[in-house]
């Protein structure tokens, strides 16, 4: 097995510590009331994202989320929590270091031999979600889980639906797809974007995404035979029957979405061994983004 494949599956017991790490790491994570930015590169923003989106959903507080490079440092903060896979990432360091003294700042990262550890005020380090290939998977998933864990949001059966998406086959007809179109409302739209990405790198597919209520403002011209819609979560109302009277390929689940997200991982995974790719390393990407040294998250 590859390294992405073999994060892939082992989310599910990620997820299982992240709910622990959350429950003894409260001090470092926003409280109710705070004004909070959420800050990350790539698959990381996407994962700031939808936790932004659910923090202030359910009362918590307002939350924006930021790629690391265009976060306003002008605008006042009482919190701002950063994702690092590698804790090397020189947009989010450069960022910490200009914010120092002005807002609290957390790293949620996987290593704790890296810069980030003296760069942020509060660390949550989770070393057990850790991967080798440059591919995320796990990493980005279990820091969601361990900021819905820490909303009062998940759930065992979050993590049963994550065991039945790693073993339940692929929807039929879907791998064979040579467009994919990724939807999602609210904190899912994270989670469509994140899809979307995780397709481009691992198996150079033609992918795009979109909140689910705009795919009718023009993305549905591209729905045809040969192509697939997917749905993260409750699919607006009479959306599904316009896509499938396109005659793509409509799919979504009952499980929760995040699950999803790990299905999608899989099917990125399958196209790439079926085009020959290593999936463990995209073509052009590196595990860090090093800006004026070496490459390394």
């Amino acid at each position: 097995m590859s390294h992405v494949e073999t994060e892939t599956a082992g989310q599910p017991e990620c997820w299982r510590r992240a709910a622990e790490v959350a429950a003894h790491r409260e001090a470092a994570l926003p409280v109710a009331g705070e004004r909070v930015a959420v800050v990350g590169c790539g698959t990381s923003y996407y994962m700031a994202q939808a936790y932004a989106s659910l923090r202030e959903a359910s009362g918590q507080g307002e939350s924006d989320a930021f790629a690391a490079s265009e976060f306003p440092v002008g605008r006042a903060y009482d919190r701002v929590v950063t994702l690092t896979r590698s804790g090397t990432t020189t947009e989010v360091l450069d960022l910490l270091t200009r914010l120092r003294g002005t807002a609290r700042t957390v790293a949620v990262t996987a290593d704790p031999r890296t810069p980030v550890m003296d760069a942020a005020d509060d660390v949550v380090v989770r070393d057990f979600a850790d991967e080798r290939s440059v591919v995320q998977t796990r990493f980005a998933t279990t820091a969601l889980t361990l900021f819905r864990a820490h909303l009062g949001l998940h759930t065992e059966d979050v993590v049963r639906d994550a065991e039945a998406a790693l073993a339940e086959p692929l929807p039929e007809g879907l791998l064979e797809c040579d467009q994919f179109s990724f939807l999602g409302r609210g904190w899912t739209v994270g989670l469509a974007d994140e899809a979307a990405l995780k397709m481009k790198e691992a198996s150079l597919s033609w992918t795009e995404s979109y909140p689910a209520m705009e795919y009718r403002h023009g993305p549905i011209s591209i729905a045809t035979a040969g192509t697939a819609t997917c749905m993260f979560g409750t699919a607006p109302e009479g959306l599904r029957e316009q896509v499938r009277a396109t005659g793509a390929l409509w799919v979504e689940s009952g499980l929760d979405p995040l699950a999803d997200l790990v299905r999608v991982q899989r099917l990125a995974i399958a196209r790439a061994a079926a085009r020959g790719l290593d999936s463990d390393l995209p073509r052009h990407l590196t595990r860090s983004v090093v800006l004026g040294t070496a490459a390394g998250t």
